[in-house]
This record gives structure tokens, C-alpha cells and sequence, in this order.
């Protein structure tokens, strides 16, 4: 719980102009491509069986090499991230995202 707030500050990233997007970071375990991720705050998310709070699923695709990274993510009541379980890649955080686009000229 401590990394996710160091991580991402105790708050979802919300860019400006979309207050619904929350954007996660991955880096791909099999070729270091990090790949952003948009959940729509009210639609992607579900609720958990017990109600406790949410869940959604991901599998997020690469784009120079076609990884395919699946995401587990959990929340809690007030749609903050609790936990991120990612098979192939690592969560990473919007610096490294944006240092991965600057060093392959696509930023």
C-alpha cells in the first residue's frame, strides 16, 4: 500500500481535461516498452462480490512488439488503487512512462 502511494502520491493520476481517466503505467517484463493504461473511473470499474470495494481487468498490448501484459487491479469504496497484480510486466510510475517516450522520439 505504501509503494502504490509513493507511486502514484495516495491519489489516482487524472490528467487535465478527462476527471473520469485514471492512468496507470506498465512495463513490459519481455521487452521494457512501458504502456499506458486508461480506466474509466465509473464504467471499467466493478464491484467486488463482497462489496468491499472494486475491480477491473486489463490486458494491455504493446505497440512495437505486440506484448500482452494482463493487469488485475483492486480499489477501494472511494475508487483509490489498492493493489495491482500484473503478469508480464511491472507497474511503473507517469516519470518513466514519459522518459520511455522521450528516449524512443515519440514524446
Amino acid at each position: 500500500m505504501d509503494f502504490l502511494k509513493k507511486l502514484f502520491g495516495g491519489s489516482s493520476r487524472i490528467t487535465e481535461g478527462d476527471p473520469d481517466g485514471l492512468y496507470y503505467y506498465i512495463r513490459s517484463n519481455q521487452t521494457g516498452e512501458v504502456i499506458r493504461v486508461r480506466l474509466h473511473r465509473y464504467n471499467d470499474l466493478s464491484q467486488s462480490d463482497d462489496e468491499a470495494g472494486f475491480f477491473a481487468r486489463k490486458v494491455a498490448v504493446g505497440s512495437k512488439s505486440f506484448d500482452r501484459i494482463e493487469i488485475g487491479f483492486t480499489f477501494d469504496k472511494k475508487r483509490q488503487l489498492t493493489n495491482a497484480d500484473v503478469t508480464g510486466g511491472q507497474l511503473v510510475g507517469r516519470d518513466e512512462y514519459e522518459a520511455y517516450l522521450a528516449g524512443h522520439g515519440e514524446a
